[in-house]
C-alpha cells in the first residue's frame, strides 16, 4: 500500500471525512456529528488514514469505555477499497485502543454488508447477536459482533 499514514483524525481532515461519509452511507453522519465526537465526547478516539498526498483515503473511530471498545464507523474511499486497507485501518485503530487499555471490542454491521463483515471475521470478530431493526433508515437488523483481544492470534 505504499506511502499510507495513519493519524488522529483532526478538524482539518472533516471536508474529506464527510466526502467518504456520504459515498459509503445511506444515512451519513453529519459534520455537526463527526464535530461532537472529536471536540466534546471523551470516550471517542477517531483515525483517518492518509494517501502520499496527504489525502483522506479512509477513517474509523472507537469509543473506549473502560476495557471496551465499541467501533463507530469505518469507511473507506470507493477507489481504495478492496486493497487491505480496511483491514490495515482496524488494526491501527484497534492496536491504538489496546494502549488505551481495551481489552475486547464490539461493533453493529448491517447483514447486507457482506464485505464489512468478512473485514471483521478476518480480524476475529464473531457474531452474537441482532438488533431487530437497529438501522432506521431501512429497518434492517444490526449484526452485534464482539473480539477479545487475549484470544487473538493475526497471520
Amino acid at each position: 500500500m505504499g506511502n499510507i499514514k495513519f493519524e488522529k483524525m483532526m478538524e482539518e481532515h472533516l471536508d474529506q471525512v464527510l466526502l467518504i461519509e456520504n459515498i459509503s452511507f445511506p444515512t451519513p453522519w453529519s459534520k455537526n456529528a463527526f464535530d461532537y465526537e472529536l471536540n466534546y465526547n471523551d470516550f471517542a478516539h477517531y483515525i483517518v488514514a492518509l494517501n502520499g498526498n496527504d489525502q483522506v483515503i479512509g477513517y474509523a473511530g472507537v469509543w473506549v469505555i473502560l476495557d471496551e471498545g465499541h467501533i463507530t464507523n469505518i469507511a473507506i474511499h470507493p477507489g481504495w477499497r478492496g486493497t487491505g486497507l480496511g483491514f490495515a485501518l482496524m488494526q491501527e485503530l484497534i492496536s491504538r485502543a489496546a494502549l488505551l487499555g481495551v481489552e475486547r471490542f464490539t461493533l453493529e454491521v448491517r447483514p447486507s454488508n457482506k464485505p464489512a463483515r468478512a473485514l471483521y471475521q478476518k480480524l476475529g470478530f464473531v457474531e452474537k447477536g441482532r438488533r431487530k431493526q437497529y438501522y432506521t433508515d431501512t429497518k434492517e437488523d444490526a449484526i452485534i459482533m464482539w473480539m477479545d483481544l487475549l484470544s487473538q492470534k493475526y497471520d
